[in-house]
């Protein structure tokens, strides 16, 4: 491919169509659709029960987005802001593993790390005294280095011995449940005068600070989820360290080939993973409840996957996802009056795991076409060469890119600056080829 092709500029005709194109063929569509499929099942269940489906999903409604028959301008949105209140720690339990996920480490250690993340906190939350603000920022941190400390273990005995990760970090899920039973027996961690297995609660010093006043439970937690989304998304796209994640992620062999450490990734992806759940542990200690009981983790472990699966792996998309899992469980709770049990929300959750981990399934239903990875910029450029739109040929835009980069592929006349190699050690690595190889937490080839 030269630079010299005759270019055509692309109209507003070629951007619908690029849109269109790309759109039908992305892994966004495949999870919006399972998530509509869901519903679809759960409706029929719901009518099996005798139940309405329209009384139900409106009670669901009225539950997590607004209520109509609240007393007040505050009791009807308050539905919304509690929908906020339960997606916290989803959303940072779904950016812990998403983290492992794009290095190819499966982390279903996320229960463990988030006890020991909400005991460091609360330990800190109640045991000191400190001025507000601060006593809250040791306490989060605490919680985070925690979080982290726990998730390394899995990561020293898969760099190490190469351990499998999913049955550490499940044995890891056994002993911190067990390790909480005992903690919480300790008259050190226990409130003074009782034997009841519940730590005191946190200080008011260390306490997440409300955002709004009764009857709203939001807090500051929203601010601290949106903060590691931010994160998140800067670690990985915009970092060295982020580089090696997503070419480990790729293709460790190719990965170890080029420089990269593929025990030091590993270590410090589990560390990374760990710390973000330990972050939701410390929200849960300081925000959620205010204290740590034995079912501080309740099901935010394992909803964490299916947030991070639903998000694709994405920043962004774990982020929306940990919303609408949180206006599941809001909404769940009110669609209980009409005669539907809450075990509906965990049916419409396991659908969706099931048909996103089934992409060509849903890409059947709905007769869509093969999934591929062509971008939109990639799709614009090709039709102004008046080249054929296929993978082969946007896989050779890239490599043009990689060989020439000063030239921008939308406009000749733009210089870029040459961002598309990266030199780790004393090997050069090509990220666009890397980010090709990468499945970023899409469907499978």
């Amino acid at each position: 491919m030269s630079n010299q092709t005759t270019t055509t500029k692309a109209g507003f005709g070629s951007w619908v169509k690029g849109i269109v194109y790309t759109g039908l063929r992305s892994g966004w569509l495949v999870s919006i659709l399972a998530v509509i499929i869901a519903f679809a099942i759960g409706a029929l269940l719901i009518a099996m029960t005798g139940a309405s489906v329209t009384e139900a999903y409106y009670n669901m409604f009225r539950g997590a987005i607004f209520n109509p028959a609240g007393r007040d301008f505050a009791y009807q949105i308050k539905p919304l802001t509690d929908s906020f209140f339960y997606a916290i720690p989803l959303i940072l339990g779904g950016l812990g593993l998403a983290f492992g996920f794009r290095a190819g480490l499966f982390n279903i250690g996320g229960a463990g790390q988030l006890v020991f993340g909400a005991l460091a906190a609360a330990w800190v939350g109640f045991n000191y005294d400190f001025p507000p603000v601060i006593h809250t920022l040791l306490a989060v941190l605490a919680g985070i280095v925690a979080g982290a400390l726990y998730a390394s273990i899995a990561g020293i005995l898969k760099a190490r011995t190469g351990a499998n990760e999913v049955i550490v970090t499940i044995m890891l899920n056994s002993i911190s449940a067990l390790a909480l039973s005992y903690i919480l027996l300790q008259p050190s961690w226990q409130v003074p005068g009782t034997n009841f297995p519940k730590t005191p609660n946190v200080a008011d010093s260390a306490a997440m600070t409300p955002l709004l006043n009764a009857p709203f439970k939001i807090h500051a937690g929203i601010i601290v989820a949106i903060l590691a989304t931010i994160v998140f998304w800067w670690i990985l796209e915009r970092s060295t360290f982020g580089f090696e994640v997503r070419a480990v992620g790729a293709n460790p062999d190719a990965a170890r080939t080029a420089g990269i450490s593929v025990g030091k990734v590993t270590v410090l992806t589990m560390v990374v993973s760990g710390s973000f759940l330990g972050l939701a542990g410390a929200n849960e200690a300081l925000g959620t409840i205010g204290y740590v009981s034995g079912n501080v983790a309740g099901n935010v472990g394992f909803d964490a996957i299916t947030v991070a699966l639903l998000g694709r792996n994405k920043p962004i998309g774990t982020f929306f996802a940990g919303l609408l899992f949180g206006a599941f469980k809001a909404g769940g709770y009110i669609m209980q009056n009409a005669g539907v049990p809450i075990d509906m929300i965990l049916i419409l959750q396991s659908t969706i795991v099931l048909l996103i981990a089934a992409p060509a399934l849903v890409r059947w239903i709905f007769r869509l076409p093969k999934y591929n990875d062509i971008s939109l910029r990639q799709y614009i450029t090709l039709s102004e060469r008046g080249m054929e739109i296929n993978q082969a040929n946007a896989n050779a835009l890239l490599e043009e890119q990689a060989v020439n980069p000063e030239v921008a592929p939308e406009d000749e006349n733009v210089p870029v600056r040459d961002e598309s190699r990266i030199r780790l050690g004393e090997k050069t690595v090509d990220e666009d080829a890397v980010d090709d190889m990468t499945n970023e937490g899409g469907e499978q080839r």
